[in-house]
């Protein structure tokens, strides 16, 4: 595991185009997401930094859903050397944490590279016209830190798009795992 923070795009950037599928190979397309804030996360199975947020973005999913926040996971891990991200665990992933979100799988990690997305949880909140808003951590919990995880400064951030506003501009890189690039 390498340490990683995000790459932090600048704000205001678009929100790039994907077709992804499901673990079931249903396919998602982010051309028909409804026109409302969209928060893109990148995340996989095996990661501590994930597994350290896990309930916590459950329970965040849960709750913004019915704000109108449109959430969608990736995992852009190379699974074919690193099984436990394959689809097959994806899918049990989902059904362990209750993930209630569109968890995709970016075999090709082609959307990671077109998000610049470097970490795992790397985070991406765009505003109802699809530009980039937030990039940054979930909070300042990490594993190992007696910190649990609350999600504080993603909550911040959507609490403020939500209501039309824009997220400060000061934003923390998220920090995780590599992406483990093929």
């Amino acid at each position: 595991m390498a340490l990683t923070p995000s790459t932090m795009p600048p704000l205001g950037t678009s929100m790039p185009d994907f077709s992804l599928p499901d673990p079931a190979g249903n396919l998602h397309n982010s051309s028909e997401l409804p026109h409302q804030p969209i928060l893109v996360a990148f995340i996989c199975n095996h990661c501590p930094y994930v597994k350290h947020i896990a309930p916590a973005l459950s329970e965040f999913a849960r709750e913004y859903k019915k704000d109108g926040l449109t959430i969608i996971a990736i995992n852009s891990n190379d699974f074919e050397n690193y099984p436990d991200d394959s689809p097959e665990k994806m899918q049990e992933e989902i059904t362990a944490r209750g993930y209630e979100f569109p968890y995709l799988v970016d075999a090709s990690q082609d959307v990671a590279r077109a998000f610049g997305a470097a970490c795992t949880p790397d985070f991406f909140l765009f505003d109802k016209d699809r530009k980039l808003a937030y990039r940054g951590q979930f909070d300042s919990s990490r594993p190992g830190s007696g910190e649990a995880a609350s999600g504080h400064d993603l909550r911040a951030a959507a609490d403020a798009v939500l209501a039309g506003q824009k997220p400060g501009e000061e934003q923390t890189p998220s920090m995780g795992c590599n992406i483990k690039w093929k």
